[in-house]
């Protein structure tokens, strides 16, 4: 089993830092950096999924300040890409305007996780996701969204 490297700490005043490794080179990025913790979530959230909708493995660390110093947060479970079909739409329902409402209620429930700082799903969580998004209408799926945003502390 191959082991994670360590994530240097990051330079300057602590804030929240998030980093990703990149194993073509055997070293870390910073990959976003904020004073403010739901933005540096929100980003590392988005790049992961775009990691590992390429294909790729994905390992990151996330710093922030604890203290007055750094401190290195747990790094979300390294998980692989789940595919699945698209819901079909309903009868009389143009096959566009579903898919459209479809990925827009996933949008606001995602983000609504991220929020909450949930930004790197289990397949089973994804999948749960996906039948709140195919089972819902949008403003159920928007007031999960806000209560995860409360429950964050973005407000």
């Amino acid at each position: 089993m191959e082991s994670r490297p360590e994530s240097p700490q990051p330079q300057g005043a602590p804030r929240w830092v998030a980093m990703f490794y990149r194993p073509a080179t055997g070293s870390w990025r910073t990959a976003a950096q904020s004073p403010h913790r739901s933005p540096v979530l929100y980003a590392l959230g988005e790049m992961t999924r775009a990691v590992r909708a390429r294909g790729d493995e994905v390992t990151v660390a996330l710093w922030g300040p604890k203290d007055g110093a750094w401190h290195r947060y747990d790094a979300p479970r390294q998980q692989t890409a789940v595919s699945r079909p698209d819901p079909e739409p309903s009868p009389g329902e143009p096959a566009t305007l579903a898919e459209r409402m479809t990925g827009r209620r996933h949008q606001v429930l995602m983000a609504g996780l991220t929020n909450a700082g949930l930004y790197d799903l289990s397949p089973e969580d994804d999948t749960t996701v996906q039948t709140l998004v195919e089972r819902l209408d949008e403003a159920a799926v928007r007031r999960i969204a806000d209560w995860l945003t409360a429950a964050g502390g973005t407000r």
